[in-house]
């Protein structure tokens, strides 16, 4: 067997295919097959070979993407059993057999009846088969050979990482790699240079450069400026095929961006500043701004600024916002136009956060002068003191002066000053002041005791100005001008502005207009077994004023003419009085109360006094002092109980009579239900059911009761109220036709009165039993009553009479019973 690979478009399979033919077997790309042969060679005996059959594995190839119309040629599978008749068939199996791949199994040729695609797939495995056609026995055996997929340049290269960001610092060198960017190409890189990528840029000279092997970017310029340019646009191209003509593309674009770095000083547009400030601006108030200028970004063009010299370094400080990169001019101390006009400031802005490598670029900081102007503003009136403490007597006559409060312009203009009180609280309107000199006088009558102090606030106004303003109020900038503008009179409540306060303190002074008096109510008590001189209670004063008029209290009696023969004082000289017993023995029975008047002084000028009274118990005392009992007490005590005790007695008593009150109610109570029950019953049954112990005479027994009373239906119309309830509408009375006793059927008679009693209020309650002497007619099938089962056996179960709720309780407890003595 043969097999060939041609190739109707390569010369070298051309050339293989025609070797291959015409050295058949010998040749190294065929596979040889030979029969069993015997040689008749003259002079020698007949010798018998062995059959040698060999495959020598070659790979088929078919070029990718083939778009003619008929299908491409492959390769021929030939066996040497093969005679041109046809007797032999190749059978083909194995991936794409059938599909992509079909043979002719008379002649073996195969063909390729796909485009294919070697990126998809490289290569194809498959078995060859040649068998007898007449008895399908193999000629030869199964063998395995490779269709490769020849590979052509149809892929261009691709960046799959594109487009590309990426920063480059500033001021690099030349050369510097920025990004290496990478292209792939799915061709076969093995087979010819269709894979074989090179790398050019399109787009970005002379900036950058890049290498076209690597594909590495590089600055190609030295000093790049970002503050000259700061973004690139690079296009880098990816050609396969090394480059060559007809080799294919592919582009990606790099988006250069260069970061800054510290390479610009900062600058001040201007050398000289000019900035007005009104002597009128609040200490620690941003007074103006200034800037320096910092072609750089982010931190590179942090700044700080400082005041490194000048007259006004100590009235003013500087400040950096960090935001704005701004130096913020700040006020450290007060104006004052009229003292100094004018400050001169130097002030350095410099950059902190320096880079050494540009240190040659020049320092990177700048200087400049600041020269600010005190502008002249009608100030208000400023007093002389920053606060105010006066005095004024308790007492005092309305209009009495208490002090003076002196307020001057600071301006040169020395405009006149009046003065007036702020009426914020109900205490600023205690005193007045005179508008032009500011004295403060009293509008009331003060009580010291009452309110020791008052603060009120005294406010002072110009009453007129004539200032130089600035031309610009915008706000603090630098290189205003100002002009003289005069104005007429301008009053406080025309311009709030102008108005300066000051805190006044009124302090009122004591006079001695409260006389003293006991320091508390006193229950003062002396025992019945007192001893004459024995201290009964220490006494104490107070006074509303203060001690300068009232420290030392005088204690004595208020005895008039007469000296008090129980009770005596003495001043122990520390504000304090103690009352002694003058006598022995003191008696409830006699006197059970005292009472001692007492004289309090004071040291004050003029001295004032007053009198109080103590009251002065007697009560029994134990030996050792301690109190006993009062003259109230008395009686409980004879008789041994506390106040406690004949609580509780009482208590106890009240709950007796309360018992037996109650146990008398219910006993007539049910007195009273027993005369006249409705149904007399020995048992507590529900029903009601009258027992009776006599035996009846039956039928024949006439004697036991009057029938014809139950017969006559006119000895019926007896009206019987109920005695549970009280009817409320009297019943017609009824009436009936007569008839004669014969006529009458007992049965129609006791239904009628039945549904009679039914409906009329009137009747005995529903629980009574009314009872008719009839019988009825006899049942042939017997009684149903179960009255006559206790005396005989029965299969019936009473236990659902538990369930029937607590009106049939007892019953059920009864048929329980009996029950119970049935199983015993």
């Amino acid at each position: 067997m043969r097999i060939t690979s041609t190739s109707c478009i390569c010369p070298v399979l051309v050339c293989l295919c025609f070797v291959q033919r015409c050295y058949g077997a010998a040749h190294h790309g065929s596979i040889k097959v030979t029969r069993n042969q015997t040689r008749h060679i003259e002079g020698e005996t007949e010798v018998h070979h062995r059959p040698k059959r060999g495959w020598v594995w070659n790979q088929f190839f078919v070029l990718e993407e083939h778009m003619g119309p008929d299908p491409q040629y492959v390769g021929k599978l030939h066996s040497n059993s093969d005679k041109g008749d046809g007797s032999v068939k190749y059978i083909l199996t194995g991936e794409g057999a059938g599909t992509i791949f079909i043979i002719d199994d008379t002649t073996g040729d195969i063909h390729s009846t796909k485009s294919l695609d070697r990126e998809q797939k490289t290569h194809y495995v498959l078995h060859a088969q040649a068998i007898d056609r007449r008895t399908n026995k193999p000629l030869e055996p199964e063998s395995e050979f490779i269709i490769k997929v020849q590979d052509i340049n149809d892929n261009a290269p691709k960046f799959t990482d594109g487009p590309y960001i990426v920063t480059v610092p500033e001021m690099s060198e030349m050369g510097t790699s920025v990004l290496q960017v990478t292209a792939t190409d799915a061709d076969d890189p093995t087979y010819g240079n269709s894979a074989r990528v090179v790398y050019s840029i399109l787009q970005g000279q002379p900036y950058f450069s890049v290498d076209p092997k690597t594909g590495v970017i590089r600055t190609a310029l030295h000093n790049m400026d970002r503050e000259a340019r700061e973004h690139y646009s690079v296009v880098i191209q990816a050609k396969d095929m090394a480059g060559q003509v007809g080799g294919l593309s592919g582009s990606t674009t790099v988006n250069i961006t260069l970061t800054d770095v510290n390479d610009n000083p900062p600058r001040f547009p201007q050398k000289h500043y000019q900035l007005y400030v009104p002597e009128s601006a609040q200490v620690g108030s941003a007074v103006g701004k200034i800037k320096a200028n910092d072609a750089d970004t982010g931190s590179n063009a942090d700044m700080k600024y400082t005041i490194i010299n000048g007259d006004g370094a100590g009235v003013f400080s500087i400040s950096t916002d960090k935001e704005t990169r701004e130096g913020i001019l700040s006020l450290k101390k007060p104006l004052n136009y009229e003292k100094k006009k004018s400050y001169t400031l130097n002030i350095e802005g410099a950059n902190t956060h320096l880079d050494f490598r540009f240190s040659h670029l020049g320092p990177f900081k700048d200087v400049t002068m600041l020269k600010i102007i005190v502008g002249d503003v009608d100030e208000p009136p400023l007093f002389t003191m920053p606060s105010y403490l006066m005095e004024v007597y308790e007492n005092a006559k309305i209009g009495t002066a208490v002090g003076t409060v002196t307020a001057q312009d600071p301006d040169t203009a020395n405009s006149l000053v009046r003065y007036f009180i702020d009426h914020n609280t109900e205490e600023d309107r205690y005193f007045t002041i005179d508008a032009n000199t500011g004295t403060i006088k009293t509008a009331r009558i003060f009580d010291r005791e009452e309110t020791p102090w008052y603060n009120i606030t005294v406010a002072a106004s110009e009453i007129g100005l004539c200032k130089a303003v600035p031309e610009s109020r915008n706000g603090p900038t630098i290189g205003h001008r100002t002009s003289a503008v005069c104005g007429a009179l301008i009053y406080s409540g025309d311009n709030p502005g102008l108005v300066s306060h000051v805190p006044v303190g009124i302090r009122i002074l004591d006079v001695n207009d409260n006389p003293p008096e006991l320091a508390r109510e006193y229950d003062v008590v002396v025992c019945e077994n007192a001893k004459p001189g024995q201290v009964i209670q220490t006494i104490t004063a107070t006074d509303k004023d203060n001690s300068a008029n009232g420290a030392r209290f005088h204690f004595s009696l208020d005895e008039g003419l007469f000296l008090n023969p129980n009770f005596t004082l003495r001043d122990n000289e520390d504000n304090t009085a103690s009352i002694l017993t003058r006598r022995r023995r003191y008696r409830r029975t006699t006197q059970d109360v005292y009472y001692l008047p007492i004289l309090i002084s004071d040291g004050g000028v003029p001295p004032l006094s007053s009198s109080s009274t103590l009251t002065v118990r007697v009560c029994a005392c134990e030996r050792d002092g301690r109190v006993r009992t009062c003259h109230a007490e008395a009686f409980l005590s004879s008789a041994g109980l506390s106040t406690g005790a004949l609580i509780a007695i009482l208590l106890c008593v009240v709950i007796l009579l309360v018992f037996s009150l109650a146990i008398v109610v219910l006993f007539i109570t049910l007195r009273r239900s027993k005369k006249e029950p409705l149904i007399i019953s020995e048992e507590d049954v529900r029903e009601n059911v009258v027992t009776y112990d006599d035996e009846g005479g039956g039928e024949e027994d006439t004697e036991a009761f009057d029938i014809t009373a139950l017969r006559n239906p006119s000895a019926a119309e007896e009206l019987k109220y109920r005695r549970d309830v009280r009817p409320e509408v009297k019943p017609a009375p009824r009436h009936h036709p007569s008839s004669s006793l014969d006529s009458i059927n007992v049965q129609e008679f006791i239904k009628q009165r039945l549904a009679e009693a039914d409906l009329d209020p009137s009747v005995p309650p529903y629980d009574s039993l009314q009872t008719y002497a009839y019988e009825g007619h006899r049942s042939e099938t017997g009684s149903i009553s179960s009255l006559d089962s206790v005396t005989t056996q029965s299969d019936q179960d009473y236990n659902y009479l538990g369930d029937w709720g607590p009106e049939f309780k007892k019953l059920a407890e009864l048929y329980g019973e009996i029950e119970s003595e049935r199983t015993t």
